[in-house]
């Protein structure tokens, strides 16, 4: 696979943007949206480490390929699972295409090998969701026990973080150097929280982060209308920001002529312009205006809330109670609905001891801010054990081992009930071949018997003999050859036999063959009478029926031998 991403051509053009920063903003949000993580929040990240182990592992810790593959299975397969169906991503190239990034960015020489810092400051950074919010996470992995940040850490964040515009091809306006980190908080000697957001997050933030805080402005105003006519392309109205000159009366750009730098009549790529990241109608303008003007206090919002100087405390887990690792749904809602109620008393506890003589806005702050931090604290070890449910319901739900590899005995019952089957079908055939060995036999006696019968008037006993013997072979083959018929078993036979062994009524074997032998028997006594009568007959005659003689003793006793043995 290859680890370059193509921005250069197409339909966005972006290279064409003449501001670095913008150019770089643009870059980024185009991978975001490509990889599909304008859709995956800062939380939904953060619940991926969880479920992959990465919230344990040392941040110096090396993830391989495949294990980096795992965490981003896991954050678009929960996306999908949160997405309406008819607005379901694909999976398999949103994964490529950003492992592929993440490893032309952190991996260019191909060791297979990313450190988990890495891992959490390129995800925390590109991913959708509030700067504010990113923020307090990338803060929460560089500072210390003491919640003051680490100057080693964080220039560390910086110079894994600005790997990202140099994987766009913008590293040379956004490059890293060593002086990046003490340029950022050159006058504190210790970080807070707040005084970290502080500088991030002012206008203008750092120069070496400038591109982070637009590329959020970016998707802000995406969906942003202004209906004001461009003043250079002359389109009747703009999406995203608007440009307007503050030197020119009423002349305003789209966002897309100001960042080529087009300009036209006496306007100049010189002059300053404001950006406008909304429209307001000359009406709201004024009251906007007015209201300013009379109002006493500073309309201006701080750029974030104040959180708490210390270190959140960890969760004391003494009051929960283990679960069996059966009913795992109902465990993970009753879990829950244990959290909750004890947060609730958590909350009411708290407000008890709140002291009296507090001013009532800053006792209001300070408890929303402890209540948060717990809040939050708790929903970690709410993800957790979710985690360790989900992991005994997959060891559960394994397929238990093939009994049969474990029971010798069977398997050799079975092979000799096998060989005993091939011996079964082996006996049946020879008994079917014996049996059409007698038809052919018969079919001969019946021939000769036939041939003697309209000249001689000695031939008329042979009649006897061709109706009584096979009626018994043709009960014994239905008997013991059920897979053959007995049409199968006379093919090639004369069709005298096959009328005498045609399907019909079953009859009495033992029967039968108790009249065949008497037919027998009289048939070789009136043979012999008329032998002995007959004794100036021809020899011919004297010999046809002497081998008539013996081919029906023969069929006989060879017959009565095989059926009763």
């Amino acid at each position: 696979m290859e680890k370059n991403v193509n921005f250069s051509s197409g339909a966005q053009e972006l290279d064409l943007i003449r501001l670095s920063t913008y150019r770089t903003a643009c870059k980024l949000r185009f991978v975001q949206k490509k990889c599909n993580l304008h859709l995956v929040d800062i939380w939904n990240v953060i619940e991926a480490f969880r479920e992959n182990g990465l919230n344990t592992m040392d941040l110096n810790a090396e993830l391989s390929v495949a294990r980096l593959e795992m965490v981003l299975s896991t954050i678009f397969y929960q996306l999908n699972k949160r997405m309406p169906t008819t607005h379901q991503i694909n999976v398999d190239q949103s994964i490529s295409l950003l492992l592929n990034f993440l490893l032309a960015a952190y991996d260019p020489e191909g060791q297979g090998k990313i450190s988990v810092l890495v891992v959490k400051m390129a995800l925390a950074t590109i991913c959708g969701g509030k700067i504010l919010d990113k923020l307090r996470y990338i803060f929460s992995q560089i500072s210390d026990s003491a919640g003051i940040m680490v100057y080693s850490q964080f220039d560390q964040f910086l110079k894994e973080v600005l790997k990202l515009p140099m994987a766009v091809f913008e590293g040379p306006s956004f490059g890293y150097t060593e002086q990046a980190a003490r340029a950022c908080f050159a006058q504190q000697k210790k970080v807070s929280l707040n005084t970290f957001l502080d500088m991030l997050m002012s206008d203008p933030p750092p120069q070496c982060l400038v591109w982070l805080p637009l590329m959020h402005r970016l998707a802000n105003v995406e969906n942003v209308f202004h209906p004001v006519e461009c003043s250079y392309c002359h389109t009747e109205s703009m999406m995203g920001f608007r440009y307007r000159c503050q030197q020119c009366h009423n002349y305003q750009l789209c966002q897309d002529c100001f960042w080529r730098g087009h300009a036209s009549g006496s306007h100049s790529n010189q002059h300053q312009m404001k950006e406008y990241t909304s429209w307001k109608s000359p009406a709201k303008k004024l009251s906007h205006a007015l209201s300013k003007s009379l109002s006493c206090a500073s309309s201006r919002e701080p750029l974030h809330p104040m959180f708490l100087e210390m270190p959140e405390k960890p969760l004391s887990l003494a009051h929960i109670v283990l679960l069996e690792s059966s009913n795992h749904q109902d465990e993970e809602h009753s879990l829950i609905a244990r959290y909750a109620a004890r947060l609730a008393a958590d909350a009411a506890a708290q407000q008890q001891r709140v002291p009296t003589d507090l001013p009532c806005s800053l006792d209001a702050n300070k408890q929303q801010r402890q209540l948060i931090a717990e809040l939050e604290s708790k929903n970690r070890e709410i993800l957790q054990e979710i985690q360790r449910l989900r992991l005994q319901h997959e060891e559960a739900s394994q397929p238990p081992p093939d009994r049969g590899q474990q029971n010798p005995t069977l398997l050799a019952e079975l092979r000799l009930l096998r060989q005993r089957k091939d011996e079964l079908e082996q006996r049946m055939s020879t008994l079917q071949e014996s049996r059409r060995e007698l038809m052919v036999q018969l079919e001969q006696l019946m021939m000769l018997l036939k041939t003697q019968g309209p000249g001689s008037p000695r031939s008329s006993p042979s009649h006897t003999i061709s109706r009584p013997i096979p009626t018994p072979i043709h009960s014994d083959s239905a008997g013991t050859t059920p897979t053959h018929t007995p049409q199968d078993s006379l093919m090639g036979v004369g069709g005298d036999v096959q009328e005498a062994f045609a399907q019909g009524p079953r009859r009495n074997l033992r029967n039968d063959l108790l009249i065949a032998a008497d037919s027998i028997t009289n048939t070789m006594s009136s043979l012999v009478k008329e032998l002995n009568s007959g004794k100036n007959e021809s020899k011919k005659i004297n010999k046809s029926h002497n081998c008539i003689f013996k081919i029906s003793l023969n069929i006989f006793i060879s017959f009565f031998h095989r059926r009763w043995k």
